[in-house]
């Protein structure tokens, strides 16, 4: 299982499962940058997902963890970003073909929607999966082609910082 930190980020509605989460990278000697949010106040979810997937868009983390109430928001949001493959998971299987066939480099997860035990579990195949490359290389060759039509490369910088 790779040791490379992982960044973190989550709203209102997914904050008790990244302090979970966070306790079990933790445990794992995984380092965590959390960048928030740090309670269950209301927030919105686009600002964290762009801590998350900017930090991976740049290269400076080679993987993410991205949880809201459904997931959905924070997936959209991820996939945005250019060389970002949020994957929402709502079961192991789930997880373990994202990394293998995907690649994914964020985990997205709904902590309103998945239950605590489920989304560890979840955690732990993305984690410990490897990406299969081979014929799976072909289909992110022409997503990376996509991207450079489709996203612009100066990035998205939010106007405000989360309140």
């Amino acid at each position: 299982m790779n040791s490379e930190e992982i960044f973190i980020g989550n709203d209102h509605g997914g904050f008790n499962l990244k302090v979970k989460i966070v306790e079990v990278l933790e445990k794992k000697g995984i380092p965590v940058h959390d960048v928030g949010t740090g309670s269950t106040d209301i927030v919105r979810y686009p600002y964290f997902a762009h801590k998350v997937a900017g930090a991976v868009s740049e290269g400076r983390v080679s993987r993410g963890i991205l949880i809201c109430s459904t997931g959905i928001g924070m997936s959209i949001i991820a996939n945005k970003f250019r060389g970002v493959r949020a994957s929402l998971c709502t079961s192991t299987f789930m997880a373990k073909m994202t990394r293998a066939h995907n690649d994914s480099n964020i985990l997205v997860l709904g902590g309103k929607i998945t239950g605590e035990l489920e989304a560890l579990d979840i955690l732990d195949a993305w984690l410990s999966t490897d990406y299969e490359g081979g014929r799976h290389a072909i289909s992110l060759g022409l997503i990376r082609e996509a991207e450079e039509v489709l996203c612009n490369p100066a990035g998205w910088h939010p106007s405000a910082p989360p309140p």
